[in-house]
């Protein structure tokens, strides 16, 4: 939302080697080619891309306003670009309305020629139990074809599998917000959990916490979501995330035995 913010962050995670990775975030909308390009010129920048499968339920997901452009026509445009940028990952949001056609969604994307993902189901939102039922079945599929594409010697990546937190969706340690004020999650830069910045504060850059402060106030913050969030929204977001949870363990054997396979492939000398 404030290019030049991003471009400094950008600019100097790339003279700090202790930086590893700065992760950009998009609906698309704000992509042309010349951030394309930038992105290509940044080794450390990774760039995620909101993309939630066929046109009809990402536009279901992503309602353009007056004088926005559509963002799956404006990806589109810009396809053939983002193919050649290394280092897109396209997260999958998968709403309730749209969790029974997940699977779907997944094999479009795929179509597309894209193969970095990041599945994101609904967090923090209620869901109807058939919307579970089919987000279940949803995974189910997708499983398959990632277990297909592995077998078949493709590419396909998903970062949910080397991504753990104690709380769903949000972010856990060291948080500096805007304020210099200093959190151990970033849970309220939600909107709707904006009332518990006030608790989960630590410290301030100028009055920083300790480690073990940081710690056990990171403790509380799901305890906090149990007390701010009503009943049945934190229930259904603690579903959602253990069906993540699960089909990422599920696929853990497959991942590790196709490294196997590649590294072996690798080493193998074929004679002519």
């Amino acid at each position: 939302m404030v290019p030049d913010v991003v471009r400094a962050a950008m600019d100097e995670a790339e003279r700090r080697p202790e930086i590893d990775r700065v992760y950009l975030s998009t609906n698309g909308l704000g992509l042309d080619e010349d951030w394309l390009d930038r992105v290509r010129r940044s080794p450390k920048t990774v760039l995620t891309i909101s993309l939630d499968g066929a046109p009809e339920d990402h536009r279901r997901l992503r309602r353009a306003l007056p004088g926005v452009p559509d963002a799956y026509g404006h990806v589109m445009t810009l396809l053939p670009q983002i193919l050649k940028t290394p280092r897109v990952v396209i997260t999958q949001t998968i709403a309730p309305k749209t969790a029974v056609r997940a699977a779907e969604n997944f094999a479009h994307l795929r179509g597309l020629g894209l193969w970095r993902f990041n599945l994101l189901p609904g967090y923090y939102i209620p869901w109807k139990p058939e919307q579970i039922v089919g987000l279940r079945r949803g995974f189910a599929g997708i499983e398959s074809q990632i277990r297909s594409a592995w077998m078949n010697g493709d590419r396909l990546y998903l970062r949910n599998l080397f991504t753990r937190a104690p709380t769903p969706f949000f972010n856990t340690g060291l948080v500096v917000d805007a304020d210099a004020t200093i959190h151990p999650s970033n849970v309220g830069l939600s909107g709707q959990l904006d009332g518990l910045r006030g608790k989960t504060q630590v410290g301030t850059l100028d009055d920083p916490p300790s480690i073990q402060l940081l710690a056990s106030r990171s403790a509380q913050v799901n305890g906090m979501l149990a007390q701010t969030l009503p009943p049945h929204v934190w229930e259904a977001t603690q579903t959602v995330d253990g069906l993540l949870t699960d089909l990422c363990r599920s696929l853990y054997p497959a991942y590790f035995a196709q490294r196997a396979a590649r590294k072996v492939a690798r080493e193998t000398v074929v004679s002519p």
